[in-house]
């Protein structure tokens, strides 16, 4: 009969759902043994050291002689475990593979002022480049609007799982992207033309946006209202509220600046506004150590082995080290690459840190706990620690090392699939 028939089907379908749903949870079973573990943690590096995994979490870390790996899990092994390594910032996945046109969404050139503009939106996870870089143990990266406008938009933190970008992301609004100095000018007499200009009209729209919120937080009386009309809140404006968003705190300014001139009035709108910012690149923050500790003001370093030229000609391979040692939170990050294929390896970039004067734990900070804290995502990411996500990158070797090879890479307990290199 007809019902039968339905109720069959009915049964199947639960069937198929449970089956599906006890793989999932197989493959979020995974326990991670390493000759070398380097926690991120207090614990420090554990020497023969075991990572246990349960629904995607991380459940247990310690010495193999002290945990134990429930029955039926997926045991992995290598010679070093790390946290899954994050890229502090770059554009992978919204700057493409193939440098085409249909692939290349990390600056839109139609204006110099755009916070409105969500690098969610454009991020591609099947990006080639996505699974090119989680190859080498990035399993998370912040990307979005390059560099190259006045307020390129905003950016967005994601895993590099491949998964649409539902269920990939980690923060939809991570930061809003701004530009001082000669990236973001104009030729002509197009604006900006100066950095005069340019921090003028960003004082403007920030001005701009605490006249909008302010009428919105406090409407006019009605016998106020021009002809009758309901003035109680005045037309919705993306721009102003992506930035009112800024003067509240909920998100950071990200603004890169390379010149020590820049940098300081990058310093200058944050201590005039009050709003929490991020400093991007920064070449030559080491002229400015100081200043920049005294505002409290984190920093995404430059990629180590950026071209030294124009506005980076006063870069060193010592600003990680020293920025570090003077109490600055430094990240390492993969940044915008023009040329094929578009992005760099923050595992690289902190290894050349570390034959420049920081250690091996500082340089691994650089691309883990420490760009965490400054994201915010520490709750999560960064660090081989009980209850944060099963996020995890496992070597053959020193991960520093040009030889060495990252033989597996789990996200949230999944292992995933491995380019061989």
């Amino acid at each position: 009969m007809p019902h039968i028939h339905h109720y069959r089907r009915f049964i199947g379908c639960l069937v198929a759902a449970a089956s599906c749903f006890s793989a999932a949870r197989s493959q979020a079973q995974v326990a991670i043994k390493g000759k070398i573990v380097h926690t991120m943690t207090s614990a420090g590096t554990i020497a023969d050291g075991v990572v246990v995994i349960t629904n995607g979490k991380i459940a247990a870390v310690g010495k193999a002689t002290e945990v134990k790996i429930p029955d039926g899990y997926k045991v992995i092994e290598g010679a070093v475990v790390t946290p899954g390594l994050i890229d502090p910032r770059g554009t992978v996945g919204v700057s493409g593979l193939f440098n085409q046109r249909q692939d290349q969404d990390q600056l839109e050139r139609s204006s110099p002022i755009q916070p409105e503009l969500r690098g969610i939106d454009a991020f591609n996870p099947g990006d080639r480049l996505v699974e090119w870089v989680r190859s080498f143990g990035i399993t998370t990266v912040h990307t979005g609007h390059a560099t190259g406008e006045l307020i390129s938009g905003q950016t967005c933190i994601v895993k590099t799982t491949g998964k649409p970008v539902e269920q990939c992301t980690v923060v939809e609004t991570a930061t809003i992207a701004a530009t001082l100095g000669p990236g973001a000018q104009k030729d002509g007499k197009a604006s900006p033309g100066t950095r005069a200009k340019e921090v003028a009209m960003l004082r403007e729209e920030l001005i701009k946006a605490q006249e909008y919120q302010h009428k919105r937080d406090h409407p006019a009386p009605p016998d106020e209202r021009p002809d009758g009309e309901d003035k109680r809140n005045p037309d919705r404006n993306l721009r102003s509220e992506s930035l009112v968003r800024v003067l509240k705190g909920e998100v950071p300014l990200m603004v890169t600046a390379n010149r020590a001139q820049d940098i300081s009035g990058a310093l200058r709108l944050a201590k005039e506004f009050k709003i929490r910012m991020i400093l991007d690149s920064a070449s030559e923050a080491y002229l400015l150590l100081n200043d920049i500790k005294a505002a409290g003001v984190p920093v995404i370093l430059h990629p180590t082995m950026s071209r030294a030229f124009g506005e980076m000609e006063n870069m060193s391979f010592e600003s990680a080290a020293n920025l570090t040692h003077a109490g600055i939170p430094t990240a390492i990050q993969s940044g915008y690459e023009a040329y094929v294929p578009k992005t760099r390896v923050v595992l690289f970039e902190a290894g050349i840190a570390a034959a420049n004067g920081l250690t091996i734990t500082e340089a691994l900070a650089t691309i883990t706990t420490v760009p965490a804290a400054i994201l915010g995502i520490a709750d999560r990411v960064g660090s081989l620690k009980v209850g944060l996500d099963g996020d995890a990158a496992v070597y053959d070797g020193d991960p520093f090392e040009y030889t060495t090879h990252c033989t597996s890479v789990v996200i949230e307990g999944q292992s995933m699939p491995q380019i061989v290199h």
